[in-house]
């Protein structure tokens, strides 16, 4: 064949190649970290972390008692609120400080920011509402206003199998989990990091229609070789 033609089979090869791997093979691709995390799912007593942010309008009693009675359901514990005010000149923020303490007993520890931001640890069990309450009335008492907007951070934990269950009943209520922790997304995330890009592997599958090419060119010459080769090393190991 003459040298102008294999060089323009191997290029339509190569465009072959690409163009299927871009339109078949690339969503099958794409598809892989999903696999890969069946396995994980089936795999009994494997538990997945999800981490909520809530807006203080959600009524996190009604949630909690809702996905408790989800199969797969481990455990729901709310672990602080963050209350959004002003930004803070430094005497303001030492001023919170220093009271925020003051305002309920059960807060655990605090921290106040000076973009304004005051994030309350729950603990003893201590709600979310009751929280949110204790600091909306001495801040009316201190202020004479009320809060227009706060936040709830909960940590959900559920059995893998039942991950995709747990997602779509929180998706349904507006609510999307800022962080996913477990042995399903370690797997998506390794298999993620381990994965070709979308421009890597449609020029990949395009090589691999230039080497399927040259194969198709040459397999005269090949087969021939390949059956030399195995007959010598039949004979060497004759003598």
């Amino acid at each position: 064949m003459p040298k102008k033609e294999i060089v323009l089979v191997l290029l339509v090869a190569f465009l072959v190649g690409s163009i299927g791997g871009a339109f078949f093979l690339d969503p099958i691709y794409d598809e892989l970290p999903n696999f890969a995390s069946m396995i994980e799912k089936n795999i009994p007593n494997n538990e997945e972390t999800l981490y909520l942010d809530l807006s203080s309008s959600v009524n996190v009693k009604e949630l909690r008692e809702n996905l408790s009675a989800t199969e797969g359901f481990k455990s729901f514990e709310e672990t602080s609120v963050t209350i959004p005010l002003w930004s803070f000149n430094e005497q303001e923020q030492a001023y919170f400080e220093d009271i925020v303490g003051n305002i309920d007993s059960n807060y655990g520890n605090y921290t106040v920011n000076s973009t304004g931001e005051i994030e309350i640890s729950l603990i003893n069990n201590y709600s979310s509402a009751d929280a949110l309450k204790s600091f909306s009335d001495w801040y009316q008492l201190v202020y004479g206003g009320t809060l227009s907007y706060a936040q709830v951070h909960a940590v959900l934990v559920v059995d893998s199998s039942a991950l995709d269950t747990f997602e779509q009943s929180l998706l349904s209520r507006g609510i999307v989990a800022s962080h996913i922790e477990g042995s399903v997304q370690n797997s998506i995330e390794k298999t993620n990091s381990s994965m070709l890009s979308n421009t890597q592997f449609t020029v990949l599958c395009g090589c691999l229609g230039v080497v399927v090419a040259v194969l198709g060119i040459y397999i005269d010459s090949v087969v021939p070789a390949y059956r030399r080769f195995r007959k010598f090393l039949n004979e060497k190991r004759k003598r």
